[in-house]
């Protein structure tokens, strides 16, 4: 079997996670904005979704429904903050963290 050498604080966590097992995790070995556009599509669709309930009248809403509804846009919001929160750290690291590439020698 292969086993991979992974530092220990590559990967952080995310809040929804609600085993112990923590299944959704974020590569903080990943580019800023990788992490950013992921973030952007949970934040747009919290968006989209509160933009369309703003549009729909309650009256015959199920209280499931509503509970649904919260629960989805909980989930989506919170992973949203998560993952810029890891965008920023990422962006932070020293440039230590972060060697330069070779570059190519000049003819």
């Amino acid at each position: 079997m292969t086993t991979f050498n992974v530092p220990a604080n590559r990967y952080r966590l995310l809040r929804t996670n609600f085993t112990d097992t923590h299944s959704l995790v974020i590569d903080t070995e990943a580019t800023a904005e990788d992490i950013q556009s992921a973030a952007h599509q949970r934040i747009r669709a919290a968006t989209d979704l509160l933009e369309t309930f703003t549009c729909l009248t309650y009256e015959h809403a199920d209280l499931n429904d509503i509970s649904h509804i919260i629960n989805a846009l909980y989930l989506l919001v919170q992973d949203g903050c998560d993952l810029l929160e890891a965008a920023q750290h990422v962006q932070l690291q020293p440039a230590a963290d972060n060697p330069p590439q070779p570059s190519q020698p000049l003819s």
